[in-house]
């Protein structure tokens, strides 16, 4: 079954500004895609969609099958899991550990099946030995991973990025790309890092005014000079994108 199917996506804040305007997205389970794309192109507002945070003023998003309503949010949400760009958005707690339960403790899970939870997320992310720290003791990079595992936990289908290396210094760059590298969940990374998104994504969509523009290959949308201009995206000096095969 389609892990993530947007039809007609339209949405219209309270101000008037189309944000989305008929976007069309089809993913298949376990594909990796980087949404591309400037400043006010519409990707987190698309993102936001997935799991219900925004409704849509026109269209549909199903996920695994399911619509996203106001009926199903409660299972759309433990199928689409969201890591936002600042990890204080999903950081509150004492520890980190408790930061983890939280989310699957809300979904019902409790027990040996929370705590199994929390310490296979824990695993993932190679956070095992900070688990009762404070997550305001963390690194920057840590806390990102930190924030990734409270989303782990909650064992979703779909992943969904903001930005996940922005601000990182390299050696956490490196860290956070081999976690998600190992990760089996569908996933969705926006991002303005084109590198970053070679390095993980194999497919790539590029958004502009609300629309997609372009949908492909990753290799062949990074290599695509003119496209790349047209929508303020640019590979850093000296980085090369293998041709696309």
């Amino acid at each position: 079954m389609t892990a993530v199917r947007v039809e007609g996506l339209r949405h219209v804040y309270p101000d008037g500004h189309v944000a989305l305007d008929g976007v069309d997205l089809t993913i298949e389970p376990g594909e990796r895609i980087a949404v591309l794309g400037p400043n006010g192109a519409g990707k987190t507002t698309l993102m936001l969609h997935l799991n219900g945070v925004l409704s849509a003023t026109a269209g549909s998003v199903q996920i695994s099958g399911i619509p996203v309503s106001r009926k199903t949010l409660r299972e759309i949400r433990r199928r689409v899991g969201l890591v936002f760009q600042d990890p204080d958005d999903q950081l509150f707690m004492p520890t980190v550990a408790q930061d983890v339960a939280f989310g699957p403790a809300n979904f019902g899970v409790s027990g040996d099946e929370l705590a199994s939870r929390v310490r296979d997320a824990l695993e993932a992310v190679s956070l095992t030995d900070q688990a009762d720290r404070s997550p305001a003791h963390l690194s920057a990079g840590q806390r990102r991973r930190a924030a990734l595992a409270t989303v782990l936990a909650c064992r979703p289908e779909v992943l969904v990025l903001d930005e996940p290396s922005a601000n990182l210094d390299p050696v956490a760059r490196r860290e956070l790309a081999e976690t998600l590298g190992g990760l089996t969940a569908t996933m969705l990374i926006v991002t303005h890092d084109l590198p970053y998104a070679a390095q993980l994504c194999d497919r790539a969509v590029v958004m502009s005014g609300g629309t997609v523009v372009a949908d492909g290959p990753i290799n062949a949308v990074l290599n695509d000079a003119e496209l790349l201009e047209a929508n303020r995206l640019e590979l850093p000096w000296g980085f090369a994108v293998p041709a696309a095969e």
